[in-house]
């Protein structure tokens, strides 16, 4: 008998066909087994972040899963918002909430099928954190924000320090004309092994 999703499990993805089984089981379930249960509130963090930056639109969602930081952008205004995620099971989800203009299936590692330019920020909430993604992919979120765009995303920071992201960051950092990050509390109100667990709020405006 398999063992269900659970948030252990997630910290534990290796592999991106790793997180593609364990979304595809956790999908319709994810907002109340996941987001409620433990007092998530990363996403909000996000996208309160992104829109006092003044972060403008249209914006891609990366790692959008059912839609929580979409939600989040929507609650303060923005509505040009596409979406997408590793995981076409999650999307469905989100896909129902009316959130997103357009939603599609992509691996940010292997590359977006999105122009150079085409947004005018991104964000990106619980993506890169243990087992996901790591700091290589913030090539190719510079890649498709437009030149003085922002992108606003969470690193977990066991992650951050563990992945190489001050390195990756430094040597962006002639692209950009500001990096900064705030270190953000990823639960509220929850408990167990992870309620304390904090992640870096980290804001990228390209040159």
């Amino acid at each position: 008998m398999t063992k269900p999703p659970s948030l252990d499990g997630a910290y534990d993805l290796k592999t991106p066909q790793d997180s593609i089984d364990l979304y595809a089981e956790w999908a319709n379930t994810y907002d109340t087994d996941f987001a409620d249960d433990h007092g998530y509130v990363l996403h909000a963090h996000v996208a309160r972040a992104y829109v006092n930056a003044g972060g403008y639109q249209p914006v891609l969602d990366m790692g959008a899963g059912t839609g929580l930081c979409g939600q989040a952008l929507r609650d303060r205004g923005l509505d040009a918002l596409d979406a997408t995620d590793i995981s076409a099971d999650m999307l469905k989800v989100a896909e129902t909430k009316g959130l997103y203009q357009t939603l599609f299936v992509g691996d940010i590692i292997a590359g977006l099928d999105v122009a150079d330019g085409a947004y005018a920020g991104a964000v990106s909430s619980g993506t890169f954190t243990h087992g996901h993604v790591g700091p290589e992919a913030l090539d190719e979120l510079l890649r498709v924000v437009r030149s003085g765009g922002v992108i606003c995303i969470s690193i977990n920071t066991e992650h951050f320090a563990a992945h190489g992201f001050e390195a990756k960051l430094a040597a962006l950092d002639p692209m950009c004309r500001e990096i900064s990050k705030v270190e953000v509390p990823i639960y509220e109100g929850g408990s167990g092994d992870h309620s304390n667990d904090t992640a870096f709020v980290t804001l990228i405006r390209k040159a």
